[in-house]
């Protein structure tokens, strides 16, 4: 392929001694200098097929953007930038991701440092040109992976923009796993009678992939689901939902229930993506779920199984999907949960394949599980009644508590309710005195004569409860208790006091009176 030394040195270090059948068709063209449109499904080799070619044709010596590649997710940017940072090392060129979801100050001080290679989302790649931070004027080579991709997630106007802002004067490079009509326009407004690169395609259909397709009954899909990851074996398991908030609420339920889970959705930060990409990376979690963002620019060898846990939109989709597994030859399973609704779509996406799936009800067994949409109960532990109160403190605060009788008064009669707010019961356990209080603050008013209060006319009864003496109660023994009013300067109450809750005026009377109620 007239490769130089540091690519054959590159490859040596990947263990790479075989080119795909994407490679073979790509690179001889693009190393010609020629445009090319190349056709191969997911997991084929494309990376390489334009990385080897756009790094032969660079000058490491300009600093400045030579090579732009176009993706459709960060951690498609991501990886495809870890395969061009592996070549510059040998070649002597710089690289860099331009992608949502970071900080863009880092992305623009590597421009200015020099990158030849930009690796991005289209988003974030027209905003730096906008600004003026990314420069397409020395642009020699501009490749536009997953093309399809880029068209389903509304990038198309952002590609078209970016395309038009490129010089005339350069090399384009277009992949795609199908060819829907943008991808066909675009090269034809674009493209400058490129040479095609196809594969023939391996879909669901390719002898990798083994396919399970179950019918299970409504319901029962969480318990299906349960039972495929109980018997998993020592490769990644990859489950795929439709929706961001399902795939977070499938992972949750999972974890609550003790799988090695991570998820995988459009609301993380780029941060998170990375650190979940790490932990599966190195088998840290042998469990990740996911929405189709995770469809493309997951790169991981060890993916043992997909479960398709809910259908996706379309027919590609599935496609992509069953592609995480099987790759590069490797042998996959491909499991698929249909209930009663999805039997129609189910047969339009055999039609669009081209086959029929062999498929099975389901009669996996399995523990029973929560019902679809709850979460898992309480443990037994966590669900144990509270212990029955003591008989005493079982009585209910609205009953008066039992009242004693001090001697000095007399039994006959009904007895009055506790001191406090009229027509309030007693307290259950009232503020009790178990010593004399401590000694007066200096210029406090002096306590009144036992029997007597601070205006003069006669004391309160005196109550003894169940829980103990009340505070009348030791000014009928003769033991002096200061009373709350002067407890401080001023005859600002100090808290407590014959009947709790109730707000205290201040002092407003002369010495030695008060008008506390």
């Amino acid at each position: 392929m007239a490769l130089g030394a540091p690519a054959l040195t590159a490859l040596a270090e990947m263990g790479i001694t075989t080119p795909t059948e994407i490679q073979t068709a790509a690179i001889p063209p693009l190393l010609a200098g020629r445009d090319l449109v190349g056709e191969a499904p997911t997991g084929s080799g494309k990376t390489l097929a334009f990385a080897l070619p756009l790094s032969e044709r660079l000058d490491a010596s300009r600093r400045q953007v030579q090579g732009l590649v176009l993706v459709p997710t960060r951690e498609l940017a991501v990886q495809v930038e870890q395969v061009f940072a592996a070549l510059g090392r040998q070649y002597g060129f710089r690289t860099v991701v331009i992608c949502g979801g970071r900080a863009p100050g880092s992305q623009v001080r590597a421009l200015q440092a020099g990158a030849q290679v930009v690796v991005g989302t289209p988003g974030r790649v027209l905003d730096l040109i906008r600004q003026g931070a990314l420069a397409l004027q020395g642009l020699r080579f501009l490749v536009l992976d997953e093309a399809d991709e880029m068209l389903d997630r509304g990038f198309a106007p952002d590609v078209e923009r970016i395309l038009a802002r490129a010089p005339a004067r350069r090399q384009t490079a277009l992949f795609s796993a199908t060819m829907p009509d943008w991808v066909r326009a675009t090269a034809a407004r674009h493209l400058q009678a490129p040479a095609t690169a196809r594969v023939a395609r391996t879909p669901a259909s390719t002898p990798a992939i083994e396919h399970q397709v179950y019918e299970v009954p409504v319901g029962q899909r969480w318990t299906a689901l349960q039972t495929l990851l109980d018997a998993r074996g020592a490769g990644m398991t990859l489950v795929f939902g439709r929706t961001k908030h399902g795939v977070k609420a499938m992972a949750r339920r999972l974890d609550a229930l003790g799988y090695p889970v991570a998820a995988l959705q459009g609301n993380l930060s780029q941060n998170a993506r990375d650190r979940v990409m790490e932990d599966v990376r190195s088998g840290k979690v042998p469990i990740l779920i996911a929405t189709n963002v995770a469809a493309r620019g997951i790169d991981v060898e060890h993916i043992e199984q997909v479960i398709n846990y809910e259908l996706p939109e379309s027919p590609e989709l599935f496609t992509h999907r069953v592609g995480r597994t099987g790759r590069m030859g490797r042998a996959g399973v491909a499991v698929t949960l249909l209930e009663p609704t999805d039997l129609p779509r189910w047969a339009a996406f055999e039609r669009a394949l081209g086959r029929r799936l062999p498929r099975a009800p389901w009669a996996g067994g399995g523990t029973a599980t929560p019902a679809q949409g709850a979460l898992p109960a309480a443990p037994a532990a966590a669900r144990q009644p509270r212990p029955a109160a003591p008989a005493a403190a079982r009585q209910s605060r609205s009953s008066p508590a039992p009242i004693a009788t001090p001697p000095h008064r007399p039994t006959a009669g009904p007895a009055r309710p506790a001191p406090g707010r009229p027509g309030t019961p007693a307290r259950s356990a009232p503020r009790t005195v178990s010593a004399p209080p401590a000694p007066r603050r200096p210029g406090a008013t002096p306590a009144p004569a036992p029997g007597r209060s601070h205006a003069g006319h006669p004391a309160a009864p005196h109550y003894a409860t169940a829980a103990g003496v009340s505070r009348a109660a030791p000014r009928a023994a003769g033991i002096p208790v200061t009373p709350p009013e002067a407890a401080r300067p001023g005859g600002r109450p100090s808290g407590g006091g014959l009947s709790r809750g109730r707000r205290r005026r201040p002092f407003r009377g002369r010495a030695g009176a008060s008008t506390g109620r």
